[in-house]
């Protein structure tokens, strides 16, 4: 049987392509094993897809200043001593790599042992976790044509991200049913990400009195960040988190106000939902959801809203326009050309283990 490692984590953004990717690899008869974080978000998601997860010691890597610069390269090299651990253990013909800190160790060990691995980059330029492993993986497949100019000539692939079948199985009549709304009044679906987004939640919950007085508000606030005085307030559910109802608060939405994290806009994309995106500031990351709205805004798929200048007239300024002009933005996204990313990373799989 064909051996397989995926890994990945940090965030469910770098865990839900690989499992767009799992069921495909059953059907291709591979023996599927994961290796994340000891308690990352990933931990869960895949121990519930029934796949052998194995955690190794996990260090953040840093461009600035901290304390845990100190102690955190240890964890690194900890992990990396388990990572090889593993390669040893379960002998994968090839490793594929979604991002995030765990991936380091992993695609480090699987080249010390000459295992093929193919990594995946979903924003516009490559993270410090990627830059680092570039150089040790075969392949390089990116979501954007433009990361081509980041890449290694010979090893990139434009690929687009890998998307879950069942996100476009949603049934709008069990989303409004699970959010005890009857459809009478348009509904907006509000996703800070797994992680949440203060400036977006705030936002949205200064703006709630007018808001509700047109609309049903569904609102993803992200772990620990639900507000329970609001939770009786009519025309609104907040959820911390969501897993198998989503695809069906998607086809309930008629839109949806999101981070610009390179997963999210791409699920929007091939929904072709209305959108307003508010990627996460400059001063809090690297700016690669920045990039991402840019290049959205572009082509005329979304609305971008930058999170420094999100007030309650900024965003139902935004609101009312993105409604008005819905059907432009509807018709943009479907003209969209969008290659079948799985099949194409599955291929690449394949051409290294046959």
């Amino acid at each position: 049987m064909k051996k397989i490692v995926l890994t990945g984590g940090g965030t469910a953004g770098h865990v839900t392509p690989n499992i767009a990717l799992i069921e495909r690899l059953r059907e291709a008869d591979y023996e599927i094993s994961y290796i994340g974080s000891y308690e990352g978000i990933e931990r869960g998601l895949i121990e519930k897809l029934g796949i052998p997860y194995y955690g190794i010691s996990s260090g953040k890597l840093r461009r600035y200043l901290d304390v845990k610069n100190l102690s955190d390269p240890f964890k690194v090299l900890k992990g990396l001593h388990e990572a090889n651990r593993l390669m040893k253990q379960l002998k994968p013909d090839v490793v594929f790599s979604k991002g995030g800190y765990v991936t380091v160790p992993v695609v480090f060990a699987a080249h010390r042992h000459k295992i093929p691995t193919i990594i995946h980059e979903s924003d516009m330029t490559p993270g410090l976790a990627n830059k680092l492993c570039i150089p040790k993986a075969d392949k390089v497949c990116c979501n954007f044509a433009e990361t081509l100019d980041y890449l290694p000539e010979g090893k990139a692939v434009h690929t687009g991200t890998p998307l879950r079948k069942e996100l476009f199985t949603g049934d709008k009549r069990k989303g409004l049913d699970f959010c005890g709304f009857d459809g009478t009044k348009p509904i907006i679906l509000v996703v800070g990400g797994s992680t949440g987004a203060a400036a977006i939640n705030e936002a949205v919950r200064n703006l709630l009195p007018t808001l509700v007085k047109s609309y049903d508000i569904i609102h993803l606030t992200g772990k620990g960040k639900s507000d329970q005085s609001l939770n009786n307030t009519p025309g609104y559910r907040q959820y911390e988190y969501i897993s198998d109802e989503l695809k069906d608060l998607f086809a309930a939405a008629d839109l949806i106000i999101s981070r610009a994290g390179a997963n999210a806009v791409c699920e929007l994309l091939a929904l072709a939902k209305p959108n307003i995106l508010i990627p996460l500031s400059a001063a809090a990351s690297r700016g690669d959801q920045i990039l991402n709205a840019e290049s959205f805004e572009h082509h005329g798929y979304s609305y971008v809203l930058e999170e420094e200048i999100v007030t309650n007239e900024t965003l139902l300024d935004a609101i009312n326009t993105v409604f008005a002009d819905k059907d432009k933005y509807i018709t943009a996204m479907k003209g969209a050309t969008q290659a079948d990313a799985t099949d194409i990373i599955i291929d690449l799989i394949e051409s290294y283990t046959k």
